[in-house]
């Protein structure tokens, strides 16, 4: 970068409006949304992220030979802000979704031995699409099956807008509807720590109610499961960078961001090291804390709220085998303290024998813990799970560690995520800690990123790209 002061560079495309320029700041799924959507809209758009790359806490890295994501993601059928995002970058097929919901779930910790069930849908109405599965559940009592079908229908009979959702926690709701422990470990669990990044006991009503409304009761497709069967990074960075580039977008990595400050004519300056770049709007799409160490006085009522909006962390177990131990493409298991199990071998470039990622949401207990300890707890485990690993030879064993993966779904956080727009004219946030009404997903960042271009070309007077998404389209 050179010193000085300068607009962001003129829009290659859409014709840009005289003077109308904007910034985003923080290069994740909800930056590199809001500057596609401000820049398809004809705004001079600058994206700084501080990172050499983007994607967030999406993305991939190298490790000898194999390409490596930090962390296993998914999304489903209903995350269409999400599957917006794939088309409007080029990435769709490289992230294709089942073509029906089917998730292998291994219960290791039956007397007899270890034993499969499956959660699949049939192509059938709400709430029958589920029906044959849950009544051949084999992990729950068919005392426990039966109460499962009178809480979904109670859980379908919930106003989402309802503000007192948010100050009860779900286990309490579970327990209130005849949910026995066993049936919250085997099914509401499975899905919701997966979802919400918490155990029920720990996660808000409102967000583990709009999960369950919106996945599994609102659509018999919108629980399908998507992932990408290539590093995250060529989404996230390569064909981002791309797509913005054919935007007309400025993309500076490696800028991080010191300070905000208007001029006296309203419009910002955005301070990185060696420039300082003006604009007419900014959208501050940076994790919580970061925001409010650079939001200026007066942007929100009460910005130490955005303090207050806590963290969970995601652990992700990496080993690789001398062959090929596993013949699906995932599975979930109870009874151990392994949760979701994926084959990453193709997507990692691994040309030989067969490389496991094992995804660990809410993850306190072992964040911290020596990669040693982890490897003598886990790979036990998953010999317990997969018969196929007892003759294999571990030939790496790696640990990623992502300790403010999302925020903390807790009662009460709802009242503490603020909107797109803030007090200060020309200042907007997104992430997906903003309130999207969604829990800390891809899904909540794409559609915060909409949000914040929404308000910003509002306000600059620029209409809305047709193509963008709406999100009356949700499910």
């Amino acid at each position: 970068m050179s010193d000085g002061s300068r607009p962001a560079p003129a829009h290659a495309g859409t014709p840009a409006a005289p003077g109308r320029s904007a910034v985003v700041v923080g290069g994740g799924l909800a930056g590199v949304t809001a500057a596609l959507a401000l820049a398809d809209a004809g705004v001079h758009v600058t994206l700084l992220e501080g990172r050499p790359r983007l994607g967030g806490l999406a993305f991939s890295f190298r490790r000898g030979d194999l390409t490596v994501d930090n962390g296993q993601h998914v999304y489903l059928r209903c995350c269409t802000a999400y599957r917006w995002f794939l088309e409007r970058i080029g990435g769709t097929a490289l992230a294709p979704l089942q073509d029906r919901l089917d998730v292998p779930v291994v219960d290791a910790a039956k007397p007899e031995g270890r034993r499969l069930g499956r959660l699949r849908r049939d192509p059938l109405p709400v709430p029958l699409h589920l029906g044959r599965s849950l009544a051949a559940y084999p992990h729950l009592s068919l005392t426990e099956r039966a109460a499962v079908g009178r809480a979904a229908l109670a859980l379908k009979g919930l106003d989402l807008t309802d503000p007192a959702l948010d100050t009860q926690d779900f286990g309490s709701w579970l327990a209130a509807h005849g949910q026995s422990a066993r049936a919250v470990e085997a099914l509401w669990d499975l899905v919701g720590v997966a979802t919400l990044n918490a155990v029920a006991g720990d996660a808000s009503l409102a967000l583990a109610a709009m999960v369950f409304k919106t996945g599994l009761l609102s659509d018999p497709g919108a629980a399908d499961i998507g992932w990408a069967r290539v590093p995250l990074g060529e989404l996230h960075d390569r064909l981002a960078r791309k797509a913005l580039d054919s935007a007309g977008v400025r993309t500076e990595v490696r800028a991080r961001v010191t300070s905000l400050s208007t001029n006296d004519n309203g419009s910002w300056n955005v301070q990185v090291p060696g420039e300082t770049l003006r604009a007419d709007a900014v959208v501050l799409a940076v994790p919580q804390r970061e925001a409010h160490g650079l939001l200026p006085p007066g942007a929100l009522d009460a910005p130490e709220r955005l303090l207050g909006i806590g963290t969970a962390p995601i652990l992700n177990l990496h080993v690789v085998y001398d062959r090929t131990v596993l013949a699906r493409p995932f599975f979930a298991a109870l009874g151990t303290p392994v949760q979701w199990v994926f084959d990453r071998t193709d997507a990692s470039g691994l040309r030989a024998g067969q490389y496991l990622a094992v995804s660990q949401s809410a993850a306190r207990d072992d964040i911290d813990a020596p990669v040693a300890v982890l490897r003598e707890r886990y790979l036990p485990e998953l010999e317990r799970l997969i018969p196929g690993t007892r003759r294999a030879v571990v030939e790496d064993f790696f640990v990623t560690r992502e300790r403010t993966a999302t925020f903390a779904p807790v009662p009460g956080v709802g009242r503490l995520r603020p909107g797109a727009r803030t007090r200060v004219p020309g200042l907007y946030l997104a992430g997906a800690w903003t309130a999207t009404g969604w829990p800390a997903t891809m899904e909540s960042a794409v559609r915060s990123g909409v949000s914040a271009a929404d308000a910003a070309l509002s306000a600059l007077g620029r209409p809305r790209p047709r193509h963008l998404f709406e999100f009356e389209e949700a499910a």
